[in-house]
């Protein structure tokens, strides 16, 4: 996941060092806690890991209880989705706004290289930055080995979170102090929330110093956020969505998709069939703000009749690459505009 946010959506449990946790019983683990890490340390070399990184990374690790019980208490989904309008009020606030045009108003000189080297605008950026992490001001206290460590000794996704803790030995390999290496409970860090394996991939310098710094440097920041979102297939010139007006008993539900999206389907479900805005337009189905005619998109509406009503384009899917919720993909379009008035 990144995404950085994608790791909201990870929730597995763990375990304890000698004494077993009823996680740990529940997964029966075939190994203990150092053995499994001999295992990975083997499989980091044979991907070519220096033992050096091997040794920083890996060494006086133990698992943490705190990240078990964090995995193990998050919510699950059930029922109807809860109205998007709260959620708007609270992530898309005045506060939140205000200090992401203080911030855009100060890089305002690095903004016009990254959106012409990339093709994402600015605002955009700045909308994820602020709502990974409130545009750097905390981006998580927990040590990154020993969380993704514990997540893949448990067992559940051991295969991802394995590649995760090998990941982040490359990242060693590749000049990262060890001491950096702190982030959140689920293995996302640096302004942006990237995990290991989107970082070696996607992150970049941004401010020409030869190191891609996503811990420190804003610069950086935005170029690797905007690197990520080119790579997902943002579309230079498009926005991300538009408000839209509905004419008088317009059933929005007699426009569902046909479509089984293999991942997030639920979130994708709640969208309707992609037509064009001219073919939109022919319903009665109105944009309030300037978009292309031939731009398909799918029509949503979060909280049901009578309430607001959007045209997402493709580069919506985009930002639910990064977290995929409609409650994330919304309120960062809507910041992002709020950044950009």
């Amino acid at each position: 996941m990144t995404f950085a946010s994608f790791i909201r959506s990870l929730r597995l449990p763990v375990f304890a060092i000698t004494l077993a946790l009823p996680a740990a019983q529940a997964c029966a683990q075939p190994e203990s806690f150092p053995d499994y890490l001999q295992t990975v340390a083997s499989h980091a070399r044979k991907q070519g890991v220096s033992d050096s990184a091997i040794t920083s990374v890996l060494t006086g690790l133990t698992p943490n209880d705190r990240v078990i019980a964090l995995d193990t208490s998050q919510p699950g989904s059930r029922g109807a989705p809860p109205p998007l309008a709260p959620y708007i009020a609270q992530h898309v606030g005045a506060s939140i706004v205000a200090r992401g045009k203080a911030r855009y108003a100060s890089l305002g000189s690095i903004l016009p290289q990254i959106e012409r080297r990339y093709g994402v605008p600015a605002p955009i950026l700045f909308a994820i930055w602020g709502h990974e992490t409130n545009y750097g001001s905390y981006t998580g206290d927990f040590d990154l080995a020993r969380s993704l460590a514990t997540l893949a000794w448990e067992g559940r996704r051991r295969e991802l979170f394995e590649s995760e803790l090998i990941a982040l030995m490359k990242m060693v390999d590749r000049g990262v102090p060890r001491s950096q290496l702190k982030g959140s409970w689920a293995g996302a860090f640096g302004y942006p929330q990237f995990l290991p394996s989107v970082y070696l991939r996607l992150a970049v310098d941004g401010d020409g110093d030869g190191r891609a710094d996503i811990f420190n440097s804003s610069a950086d920041t935005l170029a690797s956020i905007a690197n990520y979102f080119r790579d997902a297939g943002w579309r230079p010139g498009q926005p991300w969505g538009v408000r839209a007006s509905l004419p008088a008993g317009f059933n929005v539900n007699s426009y569902a998709t046909k479509l089984s999206s293999p991942a997030c389907a639920a979130v994708h479900a709640r969208h309707s069939q992609w037509k064009t805005v001219s073919q939109w337009r022919a319903l009665g189905v109105t944009p309030q703000t300037a978009i292309g005619s031939d731009v398909l998109a799918s029509l949503f509406q979060p909280d049901g009749p009578g309430t607001p009503a959007y045209l997402l384009t493709g580069n919506y899917r985009v930002i639910l690459q990064y977290n995929c919720s409609n409650y994330y993909a919304m309120s960062v379009g809507l910041l992002a505009d709020e950044i950009s008035r």
